[in-house]
């Protein structure tokens, strides 16, 4: 799932790295500019009921892969779903699990946040009022970047990785969670980051 204002291009490197290790991949092309996240949630939720009508073998499990804003599309679906037992693993990349304080400061200003309702949706407030429920069986890991550069992220006291606060990434209810030294733009390109999805896939850790 790829995040706010991005296109399945942008996740173009991360499928082709996990091609490699093995992984039949898609990328859904979500609203995320003009619609808040959960309405990507509910899109996801027909999208996946057709493939796994259509294309899931006895067994197979779907794995949810999702940078930035993408991760909160897949915590939102998975609270929801009436699909978990087609669902493997999930893997948020750079997602603000708590908000983000450049959304926040960005979705303040008229007209902007009136414009691009995905960026209103990353407030903290409005991230505070979604029930995110942890399903049991689903397992979710998410990998940080403290890499800050990017001009916004100077505007963030906290350590980032030039869009998301490092202590956004991380929320109790995660199986694992680990941090690795890129930022925000880039982190999801890197053949490290698949390296450490299909790690966490396979094992459930971090290993």
């Amino acid at each position: 799932m790829h995040g706010f204002g991005k296109s399945p291009k942008d996740m173009k490197p991360l499928v082709q790295n996990l091609e490699l290790l093995g992984y039949e991949c898609m990328v859904p092309n979500l609203p995320l500019t003009f619609k808040e996240f959960d309405h990507s949630a509910l899109e996801l939720e027909v999208i996946l009921e057709k493939l796994i009508e259509s294309n899931l073998k006895n067994g197979e499990k779907i794995n949810l892969v999702g940078h930035s804003t993408g991760g909160l599309v897949i915590r939102k679906f998975v609270s929801e779903t009436k699909h978990l037992s087609s669902i493997g693993r999930c893997v948020l990349i750079a997602t603000p699990n708590k908000g983000s304080k450049l959304a926040n400061i960005a979705a303040s200003i008229k007209p902007v946040g009136e414009i691009y309702r995905t960026l209103r949706s990353l407030k903290y407030e409005y991230i505070e009022q979604i029930e995110f429920t942890s399903a049991p069986d689903i397992e979710i890991a998410a990998i940080a970047g403290n890499k800050n550069n990017l001009f916004w992220g100077n505007l963030i006291r906290d350590e980032n990785d030039g869009r998301v606060e490092l202590s956004s990434v991380y929320y109790p209810e995660l199986k694992d969670c680990i941090t690795l030294p890129y930022g925000h733009n880039e982190i999801h390109h890197q053949q490290e980051t698949a390296k450490w999805v299909d790690i966490f896939i396979r094992t459930g850790k971090f290993l």
